[in-house]
């Protein structure tokens, strides 16, 4: 079936359990940093406002999962539910007036501001002249509560699909990973990892967020390791040097890095929501002092490893939070005293890397992608995450920050130390 072909859609009302990404999430809602992940798509041209509208709208039809609001529930349920809905109850697109900092300030909404859960869908999209080359930039700012980044980006693509009148090509489903023998010689998990170190906070919450384009790094030919693999190690060095210049490195802790690993289909048949599950890829102090072929090698066969293992997607831990043993209140009450309890050992980072977006995103007469942005949200105890993606041969950098922890002057900085640290590994592999 072409995503053009009109999937049957369920009846407006139907509701569903919160699965456990979901669940968890809603539990810890925070205002001061809402659980957004930005999406920025830069395209060649221009796009009409009521084509935009129009095809944005029937891609949310044809995905009904996003066209869903948060029902009303008794004290006594032991659920949190998503209610299904026909149609959006709130224009899900909108057009602000060009503007020299037009830009700058849907960036800012983009991180300040959650789509509402109580109004279907909650996701916002946002079509931004750009002040510089009269392009079209597409701003998508996804409550995070009810859906991750991979899963908006097929929604995109079904519109620039409908925009354009005609059907792209299903990209292959990711490849499983291989199976691999199970990680060894992984620092112990109780011990507590390195946090990033405080820069120049700043005084207002919230997060702060630079993007950049970088070069793809190159890799020989057959080697062992992926680009992910590079992203990873420049990323741990990243942080060990920011925290050897700010103080931060004695006593030297291991590093804990949070990667995402998407194995759904990139076709319409994708399920939309929070579908990746989380691994932790861990890094001790000694081992960030060798040489980088060795250390991209290691780190090739652990997140090998990693990948293949078969585990609920937030662990064992959170699957049994959301068992539906008490009323969801009083589980959300212990999830947050528990989350609490256990920050100091929460992971040092997120590295969420997207890869070669799979999709053209070609919106025929209105252009196509030149460049994706993706951010996901930096809330505390983390307060940093590091999110990647690739359009037409590019490296597209998004360095996301906890205000509380760090400024945008310390992000020019971590940019600085990432691109370095990544060009090294392309110098040095063998």
């Amino acid at each position: 079936m072409t995503t053009l072909d009109r999937p049957t859609r369920p009846p407006g009302g139907e509701r569903l359990p919160f699965p456990t990404v979901d669940e968890i999430s809603r539990h810890c809602l925070q205002y001061d940093e809402p659980e957004t992940v930005h999406i920025e798509v830069h395209l060649t041209g221009t796009l009409e406002p009521a084509r935009l509208t129009a095809a944005f709208t029937e891609a949310l039809r044809r995905h009904p999962r996003i066209l869903m609001r948060e029902a009303d529930r008794r004290w006594y349920s032991t659920r949190y539910e998503w209610e299904l809905t026909e149609d959006p109850d709130v224009p899900p697109v909108s057009f602000p007036p060009p503007a020299r900092d037009a830009l700058k300030e849907a960036r800012t909404r983009s991180l300040a501001q959650a789509p509402p859960l109580t109004s279907s869908p909650p996701i916002r999209l946002e079509a931004v002249e750009h002040p510089e080359t009269a392009t079209t930039v597409l701003f998508l700012t996804i409550n995070h509560t009810a859906l991750d980044g991979p899963a908006c980006l097929r929604i995109v693509a079904t519109a620039a699909e409908l925009y354009g009148g005609r059907p792209h090509t299903p990209p292959p489903a990711p490849a499983p990973p291989p199976a691999a023998p199970p990680p060894t010689d992984l620092p112990s998990s109780w011990a507590r990892p390195a946090r990033v170190a405080h820069g120049t906070p700043e005084p207002s919450p919230g997060n702060g967020l630079l993007v950049c384009e970088l070069a793809v790094p190159r890799r020989p030919k057959g080697a062992p390791y992926t680009v992910n693999d590079q992203l990873m190690v420049a990323t741990a060095r990243t942080i060990a040097d920011w925290n050897e210049e700010h103080g931060a490195h004695r006593p030297r802790r291991p590093l804990r890095i949070t990667m995402p690993v998407d194995d759904r289909p990139r076709d319409a048949t994708m399920p939309i929501g929070n579908g990746t599950r989380l691994v932790e890829v861990p890094f001790t102090a000694a081992e960030l002092d060798l040489a980088t072929p060795a250390l991209l090698q290691r780190t090739a066969a652990r997140t090998s490893a990693l990948k293949s293992l078969v585990r609920p997607q937030l662990g064992h831990g959170a699957a049994l939070l959301t068992t539906p043993y008490a009323p969801v209140a009083w589980r959300a009450a212990a999830t947050r005293a528990l989350r609490t309890a256990a920050a100091p050992w929460t992971s040092t980072t997120l590295l969420s890397n997207i890869g070669r977006i799979p999709y053209p995103l070609d919106f025929g007469d209105g252009g196509r992608a030149s460049a994706v942005w993706f951010s996901a949200p930096a809330r505390m105890p983390r307060g940093l995450t590091v999110t990647t993606a690739s359009t037409a041969g590019r490296l597209h950098l998004a360095l996301r920050w906890s205000r509380t922890l760090l400024s945008h002057g310390d992000g020019a900085r971590l940019r600085d130390l990432f691109e370095h640290h990544l060009h090294a590994t392309q110098e040095e592999a063998p």
